[in-house]
């Protein structure tokens, strides 16, 4: 169960309520919003990800 679930019918009907609710001159502005969100989650998302996969430079060695 999860959003892979939900099908195309599914979509279909959550577009028809979003643009029932918002409108029509609404979407656009809906969408690129939401486009800027996910590519900041990925964004942020892949620098968390480099940032654990590069040692650390605090760590202090011992002679």
């Amino acid at each position: 169960m999860g959003l892979s679930s939900i099908g195309i019918p599914g979509l279909i009907i959550i577009l028809v309520i979003v643009l029932i609710i918002f409108g029509p001159k609404k979407l656009p502005e809906i969408g690129g919003a939401f486009g800027r969100t996910l590519t900041e989650f990925k964004k942020s998302t892949k620098e968390i990800l480099d940032d654990e996969d590069t040692p650390s430079n605090d760590v202090k060695k011992s002679d």
